[in-house]
């Protein structure tokens, strides 16, 4: 039995409740961003559990199948990583979207069976193929547009960045001023109800 995007929506919900946010109005987290919150998530406990790995799958596919001729998806080391599995192990039957990892910093070895410039690694990439970047959490949006703008450079037509959550902190309005639609699976307010 399938599951439909409304019921994967809810429940992923609960699980992000209930593996992935802390709340500490008195003692703030610093984000990877360098700002201070209340509010944190940890998507990796997510991506790892089977049934949230499943709930992604069904609504990672869902925004894609609303976009035209993908070619590729991935993100950024760390979070993208699992996330680019799931997406790929999720795909329908018959699917050729390919998955890659962009690295934070290059290794000297990467790239060379693929063709991809160093740092960009997985399946070899070309001019002008359609891809969609993913990302597990969104503050300012500062770490996937530069892998963005790699993509771009290397002649890649960067669509849209699927990301779990959007923190709602500005995120949203980076991605548009860089032309790069960002499509969030959920929002924060979905999570903590403000």
């Amino acid at each position: 039995m399938s599951t439909s995007v409304n019921d994967a929506k809810s429940r992923l919900i609960e699980k992000v409740r209930e593996l992935a946010y802390l709340y500490s109005p008195a003692e703030l987290f610093t984000l990877a961003s360098g700002r201070q919150s209340p509010h944190f998530f940890d998507m990796k406990p997510v991506m790892m559990d089977p049934e949230s790995a499943h709930l992604l799958g069904v609504l990672i596919h869902s925004k894609i199948d609303s976009l035209d001729s993908i070619d590729a998806i991935g993100g950024l080391e760390l979070g993208a990583v699992p996330l680019t599995g799931i997406a790929i192990a999720k795909a329908p039957k018959g699917s050729e979207i390919r998955g890659f990892m962009v690295r934070k910093e290059a290794k000297g070895r990467g790239g060379r069976k693929t063709g991809n410039p160093p740092g960009i690694e997985g399946a070899s990439l070309a001019k002008g193929d359609r891809v969609i970047l993913l990302e597990d959490v969104t503050t300012t949006g500062g770490s996937a547009l530069k892998a963005s703008e790699r993509l771009t450079e290397m002649g890649c037509q960067v669509v849209a960045c699927i990301t779990i959550l959007d923190r709602q902190e500005g995120g949203m309005d980076a991605f548009n001023e860089a032309g790069v639609s960002l499509i969030p699976l959920l929002l924060r307010s979905d999570i903590t109800g403000e």
